[in-house]
């Protein structure tokens, strides 16, 4: 019990990417970028090792965001037609690309870091891509007309990327959808069934992450309009308990979601969000596990894993590896008490 993972990105070197920002500008061009690509997430891997985790990922180092990085490879998108819009129901704007015909992915997308990432390590190896409904919210549509349409279509392309990265040994493929804790109603009679399509057939764990964002200003203001009790994953956890999906990653350190609601989640792997992403100060081993033991008031111990509340792209590098030797080493506290 009391697996150790994350949920998805980490800092990339100075050397890689512009430093502690989203959409990081590279610092390298042509083949010497590719080469330190492949670099980065091999340091990242041994980084993750080190800190002590049992599940470990690429962390996202050869993609500048979690949505672009795959849309880079799929036909259809019009990344020089660009649309001011609001996205996560306009928590706020950004420079969308635009659809302009059928989507069509191009190859196999994140092949190369996968390839890197599968020989770097023995550990169980979880890949991340983004879900169909935060693909269609981060889009301007000007081919399909149908919110719902363009999300089953992108859920095929999904797929695909999914089988082929099961066929190169990835052991869990989690699909971010931070769209979930926006569009609520959408989210369950629409989102989740995409989600499924996308994650369809395979055999490999599958994960679903949901959170209230990076630890950026505009994440942090929209959270201070929620409220003392952010019961967003109430609407949306019964959905997800149905559904095929094996694994809920979610936001619980230093957060005002009602724990208690976890107990939605009767059937899933529960990846308890023990690492506060919006924060510098670096978690003590006892608090990770006072998290955990409070996640096991309201779901068995044997379904808990223990992550970040979200990726950790903008923190600095010491930061983001202090928090997780951290929760290394709080969840064997944890084990060693419930042992």
């Amino acid at each position: 019990m009391f697996e150790t993972t994350l949920a998805g990105s980490l800092p990339k070197p100075a050397w890689l990417a512009t430093p502690n920002v989203l959409w990081a500008p590279w610092t390298l061009s042509g083949q010497p970028l590719f080469e330190a690509k492949d670099d980065a997430t091999f340091l990242a891997i041994r980084r993750q090792e080190e800190a002590g985790l049992d599940i470990v990922s690429d962390g996202e180092q050869a993609r500048q965001h979690f949505v672009h990085g795959f849309l880079a490879e799929v036909d259809g998108v019009d990344f020089d037609k660009k649309v001011r819009m609001g996205i996560r129901n306009n928590r706020y704007d950004a420079d969308c690309p635009t659809v302009t015909s059928a989507l069509k992915r191009r190859r196999f997308v994140h092949e190369r870091e996968a390839r890197i990432a599968r020989a770097a390590t023995s550990r169980k190896l979880k890949f991340t891509l983004p879900g169909p409904m935060t693909l269609i919210d981060t889009l301007a549509d000007g081919y399909y007309g149908d919110r719902v349409k363009m999300a089953f279509a992108f859920a095929e392309l999904l797929n695909q990327e999914a089988r082929d990265l099961e066929a190169l040994g990835v052991d869990v493929v989690q699909f971010d959808e931070p769209a979930f804790n926006v569009y609520l109603k959408e989210t369950v009679d629409w989102g989740v069934p995409a989600l499924e399509k996308a994650a369809e057939g395979l055999k490999c764990t599958t994960a679903v992450h949901i959170c209230y964002g990076y630890g950026i200003e505009a994440n942090n203001r929209w959270k201070e309009t929620l409220g003392e009790s952010w019961r967003q994953y109430e609407q949306t956890f019964p959905a997800l308990d149905r559904s095929s999906i094996q694994q809920v990653s979610l936001e619980c350190r230093d957060s005002h979601v009602p724990p208690e609601l976890m107990k939605l989640l009767k059937t899933k792997t529960v990846l308890v969000g023990a690492i506060n992403v919006a924060s510098d100060r670096v978690e003590t081993p006892e608090e990770v596990a006072a998290t955990l033991k409070l996640a096991t008031e309201f779901v068995d111990p044997e379904r808990i894993q223990a992550c970040t509340n979200c990726g950790m792209a903008p923190m600095t590098l010491g930061v983001a590896y202090g928090k997780l030797r951290a929760l290394s080493e709080g969840a064997a506290l944890a084990r060693k008490a419930f042992s």
